[in-house]
Formats: C-alpha cells, sequence, structure tokens
C-alpha cells in the first residue's frame, strides 16, 4: 500500500481530488490471500472518461466474478496530480485498496482512443515499470490491452506484452487463468499465442522494404500467421453489471447504460466500428428493461441510455423505447439515444421518445449530397433526412444535432457546400411546424469531423487530406453557416485528426516517435487544452518520420499494411471491393437483407 498520509497531504491542492480517492457506492473490495491474482484495470484517461466506458464496466464485472482473482480500477492522473506524485514519491496505484501497480500480477489497458497513446505511456512509467517490454523481469506484472485500437496494436509493441483483439469478456479469463499458471514472462506469452483473439507482438518479425513499406511479417515458434477476433455468441446472456460503481463526482455519461446490440450490418465504408464489431447480435427487449430498471434501482440515476453503434436498427426498437416508457415515466427518469440513422427513425418512436423527456435528438447525416451519401455507403436519401427531421419536430423535438464529415474520399466543393444547404434546409422545417405544436425555440447543433482513415475499413488505403486542406473546407463552412441563423458549429482539430491517423495506420516504427512526444511532455492528446503539435513535430522530426508516409498517402491494394496479422473475420478482398464501389459511387445493401460474403461466415463468426 502506498503512503496514505502523504496521499491525504496533497490531494486538497491537485483539481477534482474525488478521481484519486476510490472507495465509491459499488466499488468491488475482496479478500487479498497469498494465492490471489490482483489485476489491474486501467483506463488512459481521466476518472470522468474512464468511468463512463461501458467495456470497462462490464469486464470489471467479469473479472470481479471470478474465484481467487480480483480486478482493481486505475485512471491517468491529470498534470497536477501527476507532479504531485512525482514530487511526493507516490507511485501509481490502484483507487480500491491504494496498492502501487507494480505489485499486480497483470495489468490490462483499455484502448479506445489513439490520442491517448502517450497517456499509456506515462502511466507505466508512474507504476515504476519499464517502458519497454524487452526490459521486464519475471517480477513485474504482464501489461496487455485490449479496445478498438487493437485492430492495429503495431505503435505500441515495444511497450504492451500482449494485445487482447476483439470482444474481451471470454478471453480475458483465460489469459488470467494462464497468468496463475505460469509465473514467468516467457512461459505466458508462449502459452497466450495459442489463445485464439491474442496477439503476442515479440512473436513476430516484421522487415520493410527500401521504400519503408512493409515487406515481410513472420511468426515464431506457435504464433499464428493470423489472430482472429474474439467475439461473444450468446450476447443475450453475456454479462452486464446490474450494479456500477456510482462515481462520487460528475463523469461524461452520468447515467446507466443498457447495450442494446452490438455489431451493424449497414457498411459505412468510413466506419471501422462498423466492420470489426459484426456481426449484428441483439438483446431481448424484456432482458433490456430489466436491466434497466435493476441498474435505476441499485444506483438511483436519474437517465437511461442506449448503446448501440446504430439504435434505430435494433429489431423491436418501438417496442423497447415504450416498454421503457412506461417503465421509467414512473420515477420520472429520461431516455437518452445515441446518435440514429435518419432512416430509421419513425413518428411514433419520437412520440415514445417524448413520453421519457428526450426533446433532444442526434442524427448523422455524415455527407451533405446525395452524391457523397452513395460513396460511403449511407445508403440514406434526402428526403429520409428531411422526413425524419418532420417528424422529430412534430413530436415536440426542438434539439437537434446534426454530425457530418469533411475530407471523404472523391469529396468536391460542392460537397462540402451541401452540408450548409442541407442543414439550412432542416431549420426550415422546423418552422413549418404549427406554432402550437413547437415546444420552444430550435437549438440546431452542427458537428463537422475530419475524415480519419481506418484499418479493417473499405477506405483503410485512402489518404487523408491534409492540414491546409482541412482548415480550407472548415473556413468554407464558417463561411456558409454565417447565412444560416442560429446555427452553432463545432469542427475538429485537423492536426489533432492528423496524428489519429497516423497511428491508426502506423507501424511499429512509430514506437520510438511516440516515446520521444512522451518524454518531451505530451500528455492528454485528446484534450485541446493540453495538446501540442508542436512537440509532436518536434518528436517527428528527430526520428525521421514523414506523418505524410502514414495519413496522406493512398497505398496499393497490394501493399502488406502494418495490421495484416490481425483479422476482423471480413476479408481484404471484400474490403477492397467495397473501396472500388466507393470509387464508382456504387452502393451495397445492408447485409441482412442480402448477405455480402463479407468473410464472417466462413471464418465461424456470423452468428
Amino acid at each position: 500500500m502506498i503512503d496514505i498520509k502523504k496521499l491525504e497531504e496533497i490531494l486538497p491542492s491537485v483539481l477534482k481530488p474525488a478521481r484519486y480517492t476510490g472507495g465509491e457506492f459499488g466499488e468491488v473490495n475482496k479478500d487479498i490471500e497469498q494465492n490471489t491474482l490482483r489485476y489491474a484495470m486501467c483506463f488512459p484517461d481521466v476518472y470522468e472518461v474512464g468511468m463512463s466506458h461501458m467495456g470497462s464496466a462490464i469486464l470489471y464485472h467479469v473479472v470481479n466474478t471470478m474465484d481467487g482473482v480480483f480486478a482493481e480500477r486505475c485512471y491517468c492522473p491529470w498534470p497536477d496530480m501527476e507532479q504531485a506524485m512525482s514530487e511526493n514519491d507516490i507511485p501509481l496505484y490502484s483507487l480500491e485498496t491504494k496498492t502501487p501497480l507494480s505489485e499486480f500480477d497483470m495489468i490490462g489497458f483499455n484502448l479506445s482512443y489513439e490520442m491517448c497513446y502517450t497517456n499509456v505511456l506515462a502511466m507505466i512509467e508512474m507504476a515504476r515499470i519499464p517502458l519497454h517490454t524487452a526490459e521486464r523481469t519475471d517480477s513485474m506484472p504482464i501489461v496487455i490491452a485490449g479496445g478498438g485500437c487493437t485492430y492495429n496494436p503495431e505503435p505500441l509493441v515495444d511497450f504492451i506484452d500482449a494485445f487482447v483483439i476483439g470482444e474481451g469478456e471470454e478471453v480475458l479469463p483465460e489469459l488470467i487463468a494462464l497468468r496463475k499458471k505460469h509465473k514467468t514472462r516467457q512461459a505466458f506469452l508462449d502459452a497466450a499465442v495459442r489463445i485464439e483473439g491474442v496477439y503476442v507482438p515479440s512473436m513476430y518479425d516484421v522487415t520493410y522494404k527500401d521504400d519503408n513499406t512493409i515487406d515481410e511479417i513472420v511468426p515464431k515458434g506457435d504464433a499464428p500467421k493470423t489472430v482472429t477476433k474474439r467475439i461473444v455468441a450468446d450476447f443475450e446472456n453475456s454479462a452486464f453489471p446490474e450494479s456500477p460503481i456510482v462515481p462520487y463526482l460528475g463523469v461524461v455519461h452520468d447515467r446507466v447504460t443498457i447495450e442494446l446490440m452490438r455489431g451493424c450490418s449497414r457498411g459505412c465504408r468510413f466506419c471501422q466500428a462498423g466492420f470489426v464489431y459484426r456481426p449484428v447480435r441483439e438483446r431481448s427487449v424484456e432482458k433490456l428493461v430489466s436491466q434497466a430498471k435493476n441498474s435505476i434501482e441499485n444506483t438511483g440515476h436519474e437517465e437511461v441510455s442506449l448503446c448501440s453503434l446504430s439504435t434505430g436498427d435494433y429489431t423491436d426498437v418501438a417496442q423497447l423505447v415504450g416498454g421503457l416508457s412506461s417503465e421509467l415515466t414512473k420515477s420520472g427518469v429520461s431516455l437518452a439515444v445515441p446518435s440514429l440513422r435518419v432512416d430509421s427513425f419513425s413518428g411514433e418512436y419520437a412520440e415514445q421518445l417524448s413520453a421519457v423527456r428526450n426533446k433532444n435528438l442526434t442524427f448523422a447525416p455524415e455527407a451533405g449530397t446525395q452524391r457523397m451519401r452513395d460513396i460511403i455507403n449511407k445508403n440514406i436519401t434526402d428526403e429520409d433526412i428531411y422526413e425524419a427531421a418532420r417528424q422529430a419536430f412534430a413530436s415536440g423535438v426542438n434539439g437537434v444535432k446534426l454530425y457530418f464529415m469533411i475530407g471523404l474520399p472523391e469529396e468536391t466543393d460542392e460537397d462540402i457546400l451541401g452540408i450548409v444547404s442541407t442543414v439550412a434546409q432542416i431549420r426550415k422545417l422546423f418552422y413549418e411546424v404549427p406554432k402550437e405544436k413547437r415546444k420552444g425555440g430550435l437549438r440546431l447543433t452542427v458537428s463537422v469531423a475530419c475524415f480519419v482513415p481506418k484499418p479493417h475499413t473499405p477506405f483503410q488505403w485512402a489518404a487523408q487530406d491534409s492540414v491546409e486542406t482541412f482548415e480550407v473546407k472548415q473556413q468554407a463552412l464558417r463561411d456558409g453557416f454565417r447565412t444560416v441563423k442560429g446555427v452553432r458549429f463545432n469542427w475538429h482539430d485537423a492536426k489533432t485528426s492528423i496524428l489519429e491517423a497516423v497511428f491508426a495506420r502506423g507501424d511499429r516504427q512509430l514506437g520510438a516517435v511516440l516515446e520521444t512526444a512522451y518524454k518531451k511532455g505530451c500528455r492528454f492528446d485528446s484534450w485541446k487544452e493540453l495538446f501540442s503539435f508542436s512537440k509532436w513535430s518536434e518528436a517527428f522530426e528527430e526520428n525521421g518520420v514523414d506523418t505524410a508516409f502514414y495519413a496522406q498517402r493512398e497505398r496499393e491494394l497490394s501493399e502488406t499494411l502494418p495490421w495484416e496479422t490481425i483479422s476482423s473475420g471480413v476479408t481484404k478482398q471484400l474490403l477492397a471491393d467495397e473501396y472500388e464501389q466507393a470509387k464508382d459511387m456504387a452502393t451495397t445493401p445492408d447485409c441482412r437483407e442480402i448477405c455480402t460474403s463479407c468473410g464472417l461466415r466462413k471464418a465461424g463468426l456470423c452468428v
């Protein structure tokens, strides 16, 4: 245990000390015996973000239901706390028992965003564990990582011993059991490569061509040529924490979250989640209503959120919202829904949402012209967008958020200006609703992201726009929205998006850049107030790495990609075919309507 007295002395001097205390309602505590395996669940962002992450809550629940295993939490300290801990000789510790992370058997990081990578390095060093895997001894924790970013783990292979590819509910307990059996690092890693869905980077040699592209990836020993993701086939009965931890302070999503479904069948060509989380699996209405009711009773939260990639595509969405409405209205609990597809929105759905105090909706048209929506395979029309807006406004919704993206492949100036005209038409539709039906004034927010080409998507080969090109397009939108009254316009920082693309499609050579940036003080790169593009630029320059090679270069279909060893179950050929389809502005139907032979069925993953 760390020096509690020192900790108590420094907490009053840092921002939000409740981030570092633990002891919340719902926290798990166990008796620690000699043979108890201790697992530190690390989230490389602040407490408020990590406590809102549903995947972490599920795994915390899964691991702590295991006999002889104790999972504890740790989040990345804000820079003021990092400095205070350093000055007072306090190592990074777990919230539950205040144990230094170096004393755990295993440490697991969630990798959900590339811009958290420097935080991973910071947490390893604050834990007083050697940064590089090659320098760790048998007495030190095994460091693993899972999450969406592990579909290309290569930029982090210098620092992570093993990666979990896919869903962790079943594979993580298998790794923990293996750790109980094997006390030496090498024995553990040698055995781990035989577990489906586990990638051990030290078991692969990577060679490069003269043009710096990858020549060959060669497995060693028992390591498989391809590591295929793990999925939970019986999603209906999979683990769900009905008594989650109730945080001490306000977090990003301070509410009960229920997971309706996993996977998406739509096939939007830019969307990594839509490909890697296939196939679609749903929970029953009865199960979801029960989970929501029990979770509200156990936590006292006043809002329930529906979580999935495409909530409107849930088979019985109207029945679900109706069931939740009748259950939640009894206790004055509201219902929140994530971004919706406009073609899955109906008036009945809107009315039911209104019954549970939901006056705000989020839609994601993604592009401003039909041409561009066909290129990205969005499979919605202008009329779909406008009809959804009409029905939302008629049901009493007066707060609408719209998500778009710029920099998509084959984009023109007309496509950019189409975003403005689409928003202007939606605004006009609000004022066509009879005044007596409107519930207050219109609140219209438009958020525009910069396209980031992601692995395991049809656009994994596409070039990304430069910072300068993104900024020109953003200025065109700012000028355009000056003519549309009452629109709040938000846009993503182009420099951050470039770095995201570099690390999303990067290889092992980026480990040195990442370490250099970390040593220069880069932390919390997803936070505007702490992001320093100049430090990152210095790190790339000092290591002789050109960001354009990773971000702005269109890749040949024949190129060996850094993530070639990792399989989402969707074939490379299907992705290549979809890339060519995009160039022809040809669409592909929902795979629940027509099987696209993506490879999941052949791999035994289509349930």
